[in-house]
């Protein structure tokens, strides 16, 4: 009986001996953490911060292989502290990642064992090196032209600080370059709602709602985007041409004419205003717009072909008129077409449109060479 009570009381000092030994290092690892915290807050060199850490992860190694240690959430919330910190320290590549693993690994254990939420602090600190890291491991990806892997980094990164408008674009970038389209527009709009001021955000937003065919909201976000962008000319020219494209022609005329008092020298600006003008029936105007659009750049080639167009409407109408001079007037009005024409054919000398107008006008004035050269280089085209 005595040697059995003896054998019984070793084997419970030796377990209560190996418990403590466990907690010892549970301690031991507590204490690099509080030492790894002074550290940082006293901005010494990263090379003493790792080896507090190598400390740290030597104790905790030893925790993880008892039976009860392993299994407590404490164990885990401390590793996942220390190698979720590592990996933004380290500046070898491989250990960083080494490290990152790990604490991602650490984490999850440490959030399925922490029920009462008792170890809450370390395991958000963690998740905040964490995502830190995924940021970088991300941010590298985008550089590098690798948006699938960049796209599942940063998306979590943008989830956890939504407020960050630099990440939610980067975000949307990504989602676009690997045509998730839907999820770009999820991202854009986080950062649009955030209050960025990217012009060219703005204007893909609005490129990815037309090509939904929500139009209504298209012209909304670029409306959004020339607020915080005034008189910016990809956002207006986008805006004008979506305007044009679903019929908003008053506005668009308004907002044409509100542009060219501080824009005078934009030839689209020119070129677009006479388009509605002569759209609305408006031909001595849409003349006057397309010759600005010429002063700019006389090679215009657009305005050219619809200056001489708004001639030969205008020449027609004069016709209808009870005027002694309407032959005359009609005849200079077809010569300035003609003119237009041929500067426009030089430009873009297959253009099958300048050339049948070109037809139709020689037809008019019966010279039968022009007309059979012209019809030989349609046939041609």
């Amino acid at each position: 009986m005595q040697k059995g009570f003896k054998l019984l009381i070793a084997l419970l000092i030796s377990t209560s001996l190996n418990s403590f030994a466990q907690k010892s290092q549970i301690l031991i690892a507590r204490n690099s953490v509080g030492k790894l915290q002074a550290s940082i807050a006293n901005k010494e060199d990263e090379k003493k911060q790792l080896a507090i850490i190598t400390e740290g992860l030597k104790a905790i190694e030893s925790a993880e292989k008892d039976n009860k240690t392993k299994n407590w959430a404490e164990t885990w919330s401390l590793k996942s502290y220390l190698t979720s910190y590592a990996s933004l320290i380290d500046t070898d590549a491989a250990n960083s990642d080494k490290f990152y693993e790990a604490a991602n690994t650490a984490i999850k254990q440490a959030r399925g064992l922490d029920k009462y939420e008792d170890n809450s602090g370390l395991i958000k600190a963690s998740n905040h090196n964490i995502l830190i890291k995924k940021q970088e491991r991300g941010n590298a990806s985008f550089f590098n032209n690798e948006f699938n892997e960049a796209y599942e980094d940063l998306k979590e990164v943008s989830d956890s600080f939504p407020a960050d408008t630099t990440l939610a674009l980067n975000t949307g970038i990504c989602a676009l370059n690997i045509q998730n389209y839907d999820e770009s527009i999820s991202y854009f709009k986080r950062a649009k709602d955030n209050g960025i001021h990217n012009a060219s955000m703005f204007q893909k937003l609005s490129q990815l709602y037309s090509a939904k065919y929500d139009y209504e909201t298209a012209i909304k976000t670029l409306e959004e985007g020339l607020l915080k962008n005034p008189f910016n000319k990809n956002l207006t020219n986008d805006y004008i041409n979506l305007l044009l494209d679903t019929e908003n022609y008053v506005k668009a005329t308004s907002l044409i004419e509100g542009n060219l008092k501080v824009e005078k020298g934009n030839k689209l600006l020119y070129f677009l205003y006479g388009y509605l003008q002569q759209a609305g029936g408006n031909n001595p105007t849409a003349i006057l717009a397309y010759d600005k659009a010429l002063a700019t750049d006389q090679n215009y080639f657009d305005a050219l072909y619809q200056l001489s167009l708004a001639y030969i409407n205008t020449a027609n109408e004069t016709l209808q008129k009870n005027d002694a001079e309407k032959v005359s007037n009609y005849s200079s009005l077809i010569n300035r077409a003609q003119l237009a024409l041929q500067r426009a054919n030089e430009i873009n000398p297959n253009d099958k449109k300048t050339v049948q107008l070109l037809l139709d006008i020689y037809s008019r004035k019966k010279a039968t060479d022009k007309v059979q050269e012209l019809n030989r280089r349609l046939q041609e085209l």
